[in-house]
């Protein structure tokens, strides 16, 4: 029997709503006790979170690992270590690896190959068609089977409705969600950044939100139809926001989910023509960065994910026409979450809670993950909120150091990282992985 006590810590659980000082009994990888007071007699190990707050570990459901085929990115390793270091207990992993991840064999040794390597719990989703081609289903089944939870086309979409179509029924018959990219590929039309005046500025080609929002429409109409749980992915503008919105109010299962960057930055923001800035989709205007804002406050849009995507130097470090699209995200998801949204009083730390853990365990059905409660797995994570920090892109775990925030000014950081009952992160200590190694961090935030 194993057991950790982490004391004095203020608990934010979103299943219960409790929100408030309590000591958390951990035994054998599952919460036995919330009860403040509690004594250390005989317990493995002692955390003492004062000042901290205790809340379940992020469940990030959108991560590009790049393992298989793309590792000169990111691999199993580097990618678990940096969602430890960011509070990040359970990634989904994006099926457009090289080969993409289409089959039954191919989810089931991702899995095995996470379970042995990566620090944290990794679910594999699968591509909705053959190498994401766009011509034949995978097998959705069998990639059901062995545990994908999710398919998707992420990075594209399936353009073919009909086949989309006939995907979404095999989901909805496998009781797995669909989580879509929403592109219209053919509205594209070379574009590098968001369509508006700052594109015209920088002399690129631009983006409008049309691309998004034609798919995002066709999307839900064919849920609608199917009866399938569609989770839109990365949603970027203000009309993708109500459409989920009016999806909700009739009664579809649709969620939607935003990203950091986009919530944050607008296309002012992008002060050169440089591939950090250049992510899929892209940042937005004014508008719809408030309306996305307001889609958290309000519970229309129910997660908050990262998209992280890395890449090598050299594929980001030009201008936007040469470069990839992609920002990464693991290590900064908190720290930008709660600067950004709970200091600023967007949302509240309950909400924070929901967004990024406990709405995601509903989605993909994880039933004893995202809560600190009574009987749920010790997946955790310790934020302190007290110091100022500023990101640094080159203290990254992930290869990735492709982001917009480099030097940007956070409050407050994870210190903790809990994984099944056991600490698999730790400031000033490091990552420990599955070998029981710790890897420490090179440097630290100011």
């Amino acid at each position: 029997m194993s057991s950790l006590l982490i004391k004095r810590g203020h608990v934010v659980d979103p299943l219960t709503g409790f929100d408030g000082r309590s000591d958390v009994l951990i035994v054998d990888g599952k919460i036995e006790r919330l009860r403040s007071g509690q004594s250390a007699e005989g317990v493995d190990e002692v955390i003492d979170a004062f000042g901290c707050y205790v809340m379940p570990g992020i469940i990030d459901m959108h991560v590009h690992l790049r393992d298989p085929g793309l590792t000169y990115k990111e691999t199993l390793e580097t990618a678990g270590m940096a969602a430890a270091r960011g509070g990040v207990t359970t990634m989904c992993a994006m099926p457009n690896t090289k080969p993409v991840t289409d089959t039954k064999e191919m989810v089931e040794k991702l899995h095995e190959r996470a379970e042995a390597k990566c620090p944290v719990h990794v679910i594999q989703l699968g591509a909705v068609t053959k190498g994401q081609r766009g011509e034949e289903l995978s097998d959705i089944e069998g990639m059901a089977g062995a545990g994908c939870h999710a398919i998707s086309e992420d990075g594209k979409s399936v353009m073919n409705a009909s086949l989309y179509r006939q995907g979404m029924k095999m989901a909805k018959k496998c009781g797995i969600s669909v989580f879509a990219h929403c592109e219209d590929a053919t509205l594209v039309e070379g574009g590098v950044m968001n369509a508006g005046k700052r594109a015209g500025e920088l002399g690129v080609k631009g983006i409008s939100n049309a691309v998004e929002d034609t798919i995002a429409a066709r999307d839900i109409v064919l849920a609608k139809e199917t009866g399938v749980r569609l989770h839109l992915c990365h949603c970027s503008t203000a009309d993708s926001v109500k459409m989920v919105e009016a999806a909700k109010r009739e009664g579809l299962p649709v969620t939607g989910e935003v990203c950091p960057h986009h919530f944050i930055l607008t296309d002012e923001d992008v002060v050169e023509n440089n591939g950090r800035y250049k992510m899929n989709p892209p940042l937005r205007g004014r508008e719809d960065v408030e309306a996305l804002r307001a889609g958290l406050r309000k519970d229309v849009l129910d997660v908050i994910a990262t998209d992280h995507a890395p890449h090598a130097v050299e594929e980001k470090d030009c201008p936007m026409e040469k470069a990839a699209f992609g920002i990464v995200g693991l290590e900064t998801s908190a720290c930008l979450t709660y600067t950004e949204l709970v200091e600023k009083g967007v949302i509240n730390r309950m909400q924070m809670a929901e967004k990024m853990s406990l709405n995601p365990a509903r989605i993909l059905g994880l039933e004893d993950k995202g809560a600190v409660a009574r009987g749920m797995t010790a997946d955790l994570m310790i934020y302190d909120p007290r110091p100022k920090c500023r990101i640094d892109a080159d203290t990254f775990y992930s290869k990735g150091k492709n982001t917009p925030f480099d030097a940007y000014p956070v409050k407050g950081e994870v210190v903790c990282t809990i994984l099944d009952g056991k600490v698999v992160y730790r400031k000033g200590r490091g990552v420990r992985m599955p070998s029981g190694e710790w890897v420490k961090e090179e440097k630290y935030h100011d």
